[in-house]
């Protein structure tokens, strides 16, 4: 089915191919029906299929196919309800399997990517920290080597599902006297080892998917590491840019997510005083414009050559989302006001970043997030402004200068 020849990112597929696959699809399905299949024993027949990731190679989870074939697979598992790994391991799913595919040696792939993509190990992201957010090359979070092993000690802080996770990506300083973006090397930590440890961090939603990770002496394997030692930047940039894609993806489907929220309010609530339907024609357009943007970007990142629409996706959808909800909550008037089921601090055991969702006054609190997370939204207009339109970049001090020498608060 697959030669050597075969270029899965780049080849448009064939009629024989796409149907190689559904027939795959078929097969899976009758021989594990969604209804009567546990999760992850559906899942994990799903992965040996094939039909995890049809462009990744054969044996961890692919085909070796062209991606355009992932599509038809996707809508008709969904037709038959079948589930979804997004709503078990998103982090996992949408940025670690492109990352260890990517950057992994061939024991890792075949250690890491069907446990992930089953949902039975979950896995969060470990960048950001108190002092280095925007600027995640200026991180501190040391690994220093001893023997085979790597010794960590540092703070994470935002890391989504940490408490549930058996595995994180993590980015560390492993050479603190070049600048800051040659110092870094990547690694999979065992978020159950000694010496880690997680604490909830409470939204402004009343829940606490987002964790605080404090590394003390933790031990981790040079065999988890990513890519080469100082190569760390370059491996963080891919994790960074499939993120950014995921999140600005969202919902497929036309009228779809938070747009879909907001007409249904309108088309419920008699008393529209305050909102004027050209203020939700302009965000209608501007989600259906978003939405064909971010259908081009996830193209381009199958194909392998993610441009600048990854970027444009993530600023325009948390721009946007945040104007949605803006608009749900006028709708709903004084109800808009009051909180649904208390306000209790839950550490909810998985969350879809892919979308907002459920009740608008959560989401509305929650769509603050989505302007911070995945690179805020200042970031990414640096990124377009440098990349995209050539504007002179941001002044920096300590491009050149070793980490070591940079003053920090």
């Amino acid at each position: 089915m697959v030669t050597s020849e075969r270029k899965p990112f780049t080849d448009e597929p064939t009629t024989d191919e796409e149907d190689h696959v559904l027939a795959r699809v078929d097969k899976l399905l009758a021989e594990h029906d969604p209804a009567g299949t546990p999760v992850r024993d559906f899942l994990g027949a799903r992965f040996d299929t094939g039909l995890a990731w049809v462009w990744f190679p054969e044996g961890h989870g692919g085909l070796g196919l062209p991606a355009q074939l992932q599509d038809p697979v996707e809508r008709k598992l969904r037709k038959e309800g079948a589930p979804s790994v997004v709503d078990q391991n998103v982090i996992g799913y949408a940025m670690g399997a492109p990352t260890v595919l990517a950057h992994g040696t061939e024991e890792q792939k075949k250690r890491l990517l069907r446990p992930l993509f089953t949902g039975e190990e979950i896995w969060c992201q470990l960048f950001s920290e108190p002092g280095a957010g925007s600027d995640l090359a200026g991180l501190a979070t040391s690994a220093v080597a001893d023997g085979d092993e790597w010794v960590v000690n540092g703070q994470k802080v935002w890391a989504t599902l940490a408490h549930v996770s058996k595995w994180g990506l993590l980015v560390t300083r492993t050479d603190p006297n070049v600048p800051k973006h040659r110092g870094l090397t990547y690694f999979v930590v065992d978020m159950h080892a000694p010496g880690v440890e997680v604490r909830p961090l409470r939204q402004i939603t009343g829940g606490a998917e987002f964790n605080e990770v404090f590394f003390t002496d933790v031990r981790i394997p040079d065999s988890m590491r990513l890519d080469a030692v100082g190569a760390g930047w370059r491996v963080a940039t891919t994790t960074l840019m499939v993120e950014r894609v995921a999140i600005g993806e969202g919902d497929q489907a036309r009228e779809s997510g938070p747009i879909d929220q907001a007409l249904g309010l309108w088309k419920k609530k008699p008393d529209k005083t305050g909102v004027d339907r050209e203020r939700l024609m302009r965000l209608w357009v501007g989600s259906e414009v978003a939405r064909l943007t971010n259908l081009r970007a996830r193209e381009m990142r199958r194909a392998g050559t993610p441009g600048p629409e990854g970027a444009v996706a993530k600023l325009t959808t948390a721009e946007l989302e945040k104007r949605i909800y803006e608009l749900c909550m006028d709708l709903m008037g004084m109800e808009g006001t009051t909180y649904p089921n208390g306000y209790e601090m839950k550490a909810p055991e998985a969350v879809n970043l892919l979308r907002n969702g459920g009740d608008e006054r959560v989401a509305f609190l929650r769509s603050r997030g989505r302007s911070i997370e995945g690179g805020t939204s200042e970031i990414m207009r640096n990124i377009l402004g440098e990349r995209v339109l050539g504007l002179p970049s941001e002044p920096r001090a300590d491009k050149d200068i070793a980490w070591a020498q940079v003053p920090r608060s």
